[in-house]
């Protein structure tokens, strides 16, 4: 850290109560939260750890109005299944909230009326789409209609997601309503904005040169949005559901989702303290600059946790600001993106219905294989091969041979410590300065090798006891045995307290083997917790080899959720209807040689290919398939494009063609290419 703080106050992100959390949840944000809570507790720091359910917002109104059920009955049942997950998975909570409760309404609004009454927003009035029917403003993502690119019937307000395009929704052809089929009609509606453009200088500031120690992840995103220029962001919008604002003549409107949620942190603590006097004052926790500020998030939410929030609570004047976000990129599973609209995922609720009692082995596989620094991959493969390789054959294995010899040769009481090897000596060594690794890296939420550090532990301890062959000298040297296994027991009472913020649920069972009444922290590295002549309680294996037959089911599950999809997919997707040849012949398709290919300059999505189209001069393309490929793995490939397109400016770039991808059935797209070498400039055809 780079100061000293009195407390800490860990925040996570607030998941949508449209649906059930699955493991990119828990490996994106949950469990390392829980982790750095769990340290910092058992360090015996002052330390409070914020959530709860984000409960407005339209993915809510959206699962409500396909249900045919209230908003709030959505919420009120994912609020409790979400809550009742982490409960499972032992991610503790100080205080689990949500923002549909008295608290959150009239702390946001209260928030929202100091800055409207000290004129810190700004009034815009803009044009946006209605539609008539349902009396309702839409937002880009509801908005469906012609792709002005490609002409895909079905494209987004935002993206189209055939060709790849970036699109806003006043470039669509007969814009709809996606819910109703409804057409659309612009009407003017006044609305209030944070102006981050004014805030641009001390952002800087403060992120760009004082927290260049945040993830390069969080600080290139943030640098990104800061040299590309703040914008107003609105705080308000047209919505049926969500908290008032609280302004005469804004009825219909409600305080923007962003803006809202993450108010909720605040109000939660307010909740929370209000239960619990001990604590103080919720202003202790969000207002005294002793207190330190952390945000769990995943990188999705960087920009509204690094600049808008910040922008927030120095608008609103008495806050402190984050101290450090570590934000984790994206997990997919199997290879594919984890979809909730698709059902393509490893809920947490439906996980421990087929692998009951095994929340410490998925925490252990999301921290050995977190997405710290780049997007990482779930298999059900490797997640068997951490299990039954790592905790069953390494540290399950040593600590049942600890406790079993100790029950064999001593009835399961401690036996003393004798005369020290120098073999024995070099073992304690090993581990005397573990505090010390696993803090370093703890400190700076490395919670993958600190996971591994601990792993290491027993490793040690695997081999020292392997090595050491206590069955083999019993009858020979019984002295030698007692140190052989006191040594052994240490060394398991030490993985019971490095594991503790890992695997809560197995440390526990095994402190309680090792009749272990109090640990701290501290204790961590020492040669001497486990006292002569304690009784051990009869032991159990920690960890149970996981057989295929139980993966097989897994990966079928998903295999089957993959196929309905593509099956679904193809149903709404038919063959178009026949079109005549010389329709066809309108359309000019050939191969071009990507010459060069670069990523478009503040867009995340569009990259500029240079293409030798057999013309003898260069032709420059745009295409919106950046989130597919690395701009450098299409460079020397011969790609199918059409030629006649009229050309069109993307984000100052003239575009003098479409390059041709293929959307698969899970949304990913390919580009499309030849098999054989074809000179460019060939026409397809």
């Amino acid at each position: 850290m780079s100061k000293s703080f009195k407390r800490t106050t860990v925040t996570s992100a607030l998941p949508y109560a449209n649906g059930p959390v699955h493991i990119g949840h828990l490996a994106g944000v949950y469990v390392p939260a829980d982790i750095y809570v769990r340290y910092l507790r058992l360090k015996g720091r002052d330390v409070i750890f914020v959530g709860g359910s984000d409960e407005h917002g339209v993915p809510v109104t959206i699962r409500a109005r396909k249900e045919g059920i209230s908003t709030q009955d959505v919420v009120d049942r994912y609020h409790n299944l979400i809550k009742k997950s982490f409960e499972d998975f032992g991610i503790s909570f100080d205080v689990y909230g949500r923002t549909t409760s008295a608290t959150h309404h009239e702390f946001a609004s209260d928030f929202f009326r100091k800055l409207y009454d000290e004129g810190k927003f700004v009034e815009q009035v803009s044009e946006q789409f209605y539609d008539e029917e349902t009396g309702r403003f839409l937002t880009d993502r509801n908005v469906r209609g012609e792709c002005p690119r490609c002409h895909a019937p079905e494209a987004y307000g935002d993206q189209c997601e055939k060709c790849g395009a970036t699109l806003s929704p006043e470039e669509l052809i007969n814009p709809y309503n996606a819910e109703t089929g409804n057409p659309l009609v612009k009407r003017e509606t006044k609305h209030w904005y944070l102006p981050l453009d004014k805030d641009q200088e001390w952002l800087e500031k403060w992120i760009l040169e004082e927290h260049k120690e945040w993830r390069s992840n969080v600080y290139g995103q943030c640098k990104s949005w800061l040299d590309g220029g703040l914008r107003p962001r609105a705080v308000t919008r047209d919505l049926d559901w969500g908290i008032p604002v609280p302004v005469e003549g804004a009825e219909g409107k409600v305080l923007y989702v962003w803006f809202d949620a993450p108010i909720g942190y605040i109000s939660n603590t307010k909740e929370l303290c209000e239960s619990h006097p001990e604590l103080g004052g919720w202003e202790k926790w969000w207002k005294d600059p002793e207190t330190r500020l952390v945000h769990f998030i995943g990188k999705d939410n960087i920009v509204f946790h690094c600049i808008v929030f910040p922008a927030m609570l120095k608008a609103h004047g008495g806050y402190i600001l984050p101290d450090n976000v570590p934000s984790n990129e994206f997990l997919n599973l199997e290879g594919n993106k984890i979809s909730t609209s698709k059902n393509y995922a490893v809920w947490l609720n439906e996980y421990l219905e087929d692998l009951p009692n095994r929340q410490d082995e998925l925490r252990y596989v999301l921290t050995a294989n977190a997405p710290e620094t780049k997007d990482n991959d779930f298999t059900w493969a490797d997640y068997q091969a951490r299990c039954n390789n790592e905790l069953v054959a390494v540290y399950g294995n040593f600590v049942n041979r600890a406790l079993q010899l100790t029950q064999k040769y001593y009835e399961g009481a401690v036996p003393g410590c004798g005369e020290l090897s120098d073999y024995d000596r070099a073992t304690l060594a090993e581990f005397c300065d573990v505090k010390d690794k696993l803090e370093s890296l703890l400190e700076n939420f490395k919670f993958r090798e600190a996971q591994k550090e601990a792993m290491n532990l027993a490793r040690i301890g695997n081999k020292y006891i392997a090595d050491c062959e206590p069955w083999k000298v019993v009858k020979s040297d019984p002295e030698r045995v007692k140190t052989i296994i006191n040594i052994s027991l240490q060394i398991t009472a030490n993985l019971a307290i490095a594991f503790e913020p890992f695997l809560p649920f197995s440390s526990g069972r095994l402190r309680e083997m090792l009749a272990m009444k109090s640990f701290s922290w501290e204790d961590l590295g020492r040669t001497d917790l486990m006292s002569e002549g304690v009784v051990l309680s009869k032991p159990e294996l920690l960890f149970t080899k996981i057989e295929d037959d139980v993966i097989a089911a897994q990966v079928k599950k998903l295999e089957d959720t993959v196929r309905a999809n593509e099956e679904a997919a193809y149903r709404a997707n038919p063959v178009k209807p026949n079109v005549s040849f010389e329709d066809f012949e309108k359309l000019d398709i050939r191969v071009g040689l990507v010459k060069s290919c670069e990523k478009v300059k503040k867009s995340k999505k569009l990259l500029k290919f240079v293409i030798d189209d057999g013309s003898g001069i260069e032709r420059t393309i745009v295409s919106g398939i950046a989130q597919w490929y690395e701009p450098e793995r299409l460079v020397g490939k011969r790609v199918l494009f059409v030629a006649n397109f009229e050309p069109r400016k993307m984000m100052g770039v003239e575009s003098q063609g479409m390059i041709l991808s293929a959307v698969n059935f899970n949304g990913d797209l390919a580009v499309t290419t030849t098999i054989d070498e074809v000179k460019p400039g060939s026409q397809v055809g």
